[in-house]
């Protein structure tokens, strides 16, 4: 590459887990900017080479990776640095500061990941969060559950998408609920002696999401979310999304005020975050923080200026690129992420046609593969598809959803007979 070249094309490196839903609209929108991008995937080498992937990295060895990074700037200059997920954030934060790119330090995206250092700088840092403990994964479940208050919500540390988070509402669903807790982070390679848990108050109330991007510490807000389904457990499933909020403007700047109060006392300073909160009548609580933007195929709904993704946003802001002034599509928009309704392997699905006809709806597409297992929530960290939808009003495009969502039927196999669930 020439001097002359080198100055008009940027170069992105892309950090993703091979299972990412994200990967394709980052790719599309970086070819629509005409923006390099070179793709780390957290992939064996020998498995990189395999697939023609420039840089296959190890996440979990950080150490290996920033030598493997080092040794590709030798040969290729890198612009910025994206995590796609959060299964990278910290990788990049590294790269990042090894290389003088803007980012944000290490600390604050280990924050953003680590449950129990997020509730403890968040309450130093006075963004509003529930009362919370931290217990060893090795402690005998009857005496804490003599020692907390109730209603509670067992949560994991590191887990994202709501695996592991489970509500108790007495003693005995706290045994169960841990005992169930345990059994997934053991799944996940977590050792019993080292592993620890959080215990905290359940905050009841609605909640929301905020789209956010930071520019040296300053928040704006791309878009607020409602959740319209009440979200009270004993699991979390997250299903539909709308913007623009219907909440009033006063609670949606104290909204935007708690999460960048969350984001300062993280350390969060750079690029994309994604902000979940419980509303109520003492105001919104930070339930958790992300140094990543929406995940799933969530982000399709969202678009800003004349036509331009979020993807495309959030790449011209790491390339340097002034994007403060550029605000949200004004039509109303939403997304469903598509709940598993029972555990067992998918057979068919019926309905897609009759629910893409829709009026409002914009796309249905099922990501959940047939003849493959299905697991819920807690233990389960997927959907069955997303439902899209874009209207005049936050309340049409709502309906619109919920009466695609009707037309759908899933046949689902469990261990017992072949069962059709209709949703």
């Amino acid at each position: 590459m020439d001097m002359r070249e080198r100055q008009e094309q940027k170069r992105v490196l892309l950090l993703m887990s091979p299972a990412t839903y994200r990967g394709g609209a980052f790719l599309s929108a970086a070819r629509s900017l005409n923006i390099e991008v070179v793709v780390g995937i957290d992939l064996p080498e020998t498995l990189a080479e395999y697939w023609h992937v420039p840089l296959g990295l190890d996440f979990s060895d950080i150490p290996a990776s920033l030598q493997t990074i080092s040794e590709y700037v030798q040969q290729h200059h890198i612009d910025a640095i994206l995590s796609v997920d959060d299964s990278a954030s910290e990788l990049a934060a590294h790269a990042s500061q090894m290389l003088g790119l803007a980012h944000n330090s290490p600390h604050a995206t280990e924050a953003a990941r680590d449950k129990f250092l997020m509730r403890q700088l968040m309450s130093v840092g006075g963004a509003p969060c529930p009362i919370f403990r931290n217990f060893p994964l090795n402690d005998d479940p009857r005496r804490i559950a003599g020692e907390v208050s109730y209603p509670c919500v067992l949560k994991p540390r590191r887990l994202s998408g709501s695996r592991g988070v489970i509500r108790a509402n007495n003693p005995e669903e706290f045994v169960v609920a841990f005992q169930r807790l345990k059994r997934i982070l053991l799944s996940e390679g977590c050792s019993e002696h080292e592993t620890s848990f959080l215990v905290e108050d359940f905050i009841p109330g609605r909640e929301v999401a905020l789209e956010g991007l930071l520019t040296d510490g300053q928040l704006q807000v791309l878009a607020l979310f409602d959740k319209p389904d009440p979200l009270d457990g004993p699991f979390f499933e997250e299903t539909i999304y709308v913007t623009p909020s219907r909440l009033p403007q006063q609670m949606q700047q104290a909204i935007a005020q708690c999460v960048a109060a969350a984001a300062s006392s993280l350390g969060l300073r750079e690029g994309p975050v994604h902000a979940e909160l419980r509303v109520n009548e003492r105001g919104p609580w930070m339930l958790e923080i992300a140094g990543r933007s929406i995940g799933g195929l969530c982000s399709t709904v969202l678009e800003f200026g004349s036509g331009m993704c979020l993807e495309e946003l959030i790449l011209r802001h790491a390339i340097g690129e002034d994007v403060v002034s550029v605000e949200r599509d004004y039509h109303s928009a939403g997304v469903m992420m598509i709940p598993i309704p029972a555990a067992g392997m998918l057979r068919a699905v019926h309905g897609v046609d009759e629910a893409s006809a829709v009026p409002l709806i914009t796309g249905v597409e099922i990501t959940a593969q047939l003849h493959h297992p299905l697991v819920p929530l807690p233990e389960g960290a997927s959907y069955l598809g997303f439902i899209f939808a874009r209207g005049e009003t936050a309340a049409e495009v709502e309906e619109a959803i919920r009466q695609a969502h009707r037309c759908l039927r899933f046949n689902i196999r469990r261990e017992i007979p072949v069962l059709s669930v209709h949703k």
